[in-house]
């Protein structure tokens, strides 16, 4: 063979074998290659399935919103775990333990079951697996201050008992007193009957005669005794009768002259004037106060200026009290009329109230205190209780010191009762009897208030003199 084809078959022997050494080098690398990524792979799956076991992809996304915000130096369990602490700290109590989620939230869950069992003893728990520590907590609070609000009124009982039986006891210690002169009395009486007992035997020991001459005397002498005051009477009678005739006579020749005098003039004073109108606040101010022995809650009839207070009693506006300086006061508007509103220098008054003096009143007759139809049993107490808080004083009896007089409706008398009623019920003759005793003091109370010349004023009238129409009928008024 020629030396020059020798040469290239050399070179073609030694590219194959260069070709052949390059393939498997190269298929050895990527076998190499393929086993580390199917290696990189497997470690890939498990640290995803390490992952997703932890958190799925949602709630990775989601994670600041379901967790919050990440606390410094902590990662996102570690930010969940201190806020469970927080929570169990807050339901257990101290310190959470380093120990698991599981054994904390089981722990929590403990203690809310005796916290729930303790809570039952005290308030009505419907469904345990709807009650939170938060609204036991509240039912709990709401028990504990009904409790100490009962415990309060519990303590004002006390107290209020305690007042009745000091008072009790005083009334006990004079009645002991009273009793203890009565027995006093008792025991004179006693004696001096043992006297008159000594003497009915003396004049036992006497002879029949004696005892007949004896009480002979004593019969004429009792009979001169009754004829000689039976013509005093007599005599007493016929001047009291003339003196009647002479004063009635007096009476009607001088209201020929001069007309009789007003019984009803000291109602008609007025007691203040407005000093200041605010229509926006509803307030008005008087110019008198605390020097005139003005009260808080004192209410006034308000009358147009320039007048005087009308005989019926009906003004422009009630107005009530409710603060005071020592020359002038602030009062509430508590009724007004749009067509009269009221203006400066109108003036105001109170039948009860006055600055100068106490009125004194006598309450007789049946009311109708809250318009439902029915008489008040206590109505007259009631009166009395808000006259006497303003100022004024009340009596039993029509005298010459009474101011005025306030009747309500005639007492009604029923039929009385028969037997047989009587049987029925045993109380029918005694309210019969009391009804009675309350229309003839009615009447007489009527007719001596009319004999002296005293104002009498119907409870409505008198409730339009007071101010106090309008709050009458509402509730706690008296």
């Amino acid at each position: 063979m020629p030396a020059r084809r020798k040469q290239q078959s050399n070179a073609m022997l030694y590219t194959l074998i260069i070709f052949v050494g390059l393939f498997i080098a190269t298929t050895t690398v990527a076998v190499i290659y393929y086993v580390k990524a199917e290696e990189y792979r497997t470690a890939r799956d498990t640290l995803q399935n390490d992952i997703d076991s932890h958190a799925t992809r949602i709630e990775r996304q989601d994670i600041g919103k379901n967790v919050g915000s990440r606390l410094g130096g902590r990662t996102w369990l570690g930010t969940m775990v201190e806020h469970l602490d927080d929570m169990v700290t807050l339901i257990v109590g101290g310190v959470a333990e380093s120990t698991s989620a599981e054994v904390k939230v089981k722990q929590a869950n403990t203690e809310a079951e005796t916290a729930l069992t303790l809570a039952r003893e005290y308030i009505d728990i419907q469904d345990p697996n709807t009650m939170g520590l938060i609204p036991i907590i509240k039912g709990i609070t709401a028990e504990l201050k009904s409790t100490k609000n009962l415990q309060l009124d519990t303590q004002k009982q006390l107290e209020n008992l305690q007042e009745e039986f000091k008072n009790s006891n005083q009334a006990n210690i004079e009645k002991e007193q009273t009793l203890l002169a009565e027995k006093e009395k008792l025991m004179q009486d006693v004696e001096q009957a043992k006297q008159d007992y000594k003497k009915l035997q003396d004049l036992l020991r006497q002879s029949s005669a004696e005892q007949v001459k004896n009480l002979t005397v004593q019969v004429q002498e009792l009979t001169a005794i009754k004829e000689a005051l039976e013509d005093k009477l007599d005599l007493k009678e016929a001047e009291l009768a003339e003196a009647r005739q002479e004063m009635k006579l007096a009476k009607e020749e001088v209201a020929k002259i001069v007309p009789g005098p007003d019984q009803e003039a000291m109602a008609y004073k007025p007691d203040g004037k407005i000093i200041l109108v605010d229509n926006e606040a509803k307030v008005v101010h008087l110019n008198i106060g605390i020097n005139e022995h003005v009260y808080r809650g004192l209410t006034f009839t308000v009358y147009d200026r320039g007048t005087s207070v009308r005989k019926d009693g009906k003004g422009k506006a009630e107005i009530k009290v409710f603060d005071i300086a020592e020359t002038h006061s602030a009062a509430r508007i508590i009724d007004s009329g749009l067509t009269k509103p009221i203006l400066l220098e109108d003036i105001v008054a109170n039948l009860i109230w006055d600055s100068t003096k106490t009125n004194v009143f006598v309450i007789s007759g049946d009311f109708d205190l809250d318009n439902d139809g029915t008489t008040d049993y206590d109505a007259i107490e009631r009166i009395t209780a808000l006259i006497e808080k303003w100022g004024g004083k009340v009596d039993k009896t029509v005298s010459i010191k009474t101011d005025f007089v306030v009747l309500g409706q005639v007492p009604q008398v029923p039929e009385k009762p028969t037997l047989e009623e009587q049987q029925v019920d045993p109380t029918a003759l005694q309210k019969y009897e009391a009804s009675l005793q309350r229309l003839n003091r009615y009447t007489n109370i009527q007719d001596r208030a009319q004999a002296l010349w005293i104002p009498i004023f119907t409870y409505d009238r008198f409730l339009y003199f007071i101010g106090y129409q309008i709050q009458a009928g509402q509730a706690g008024a008296f």
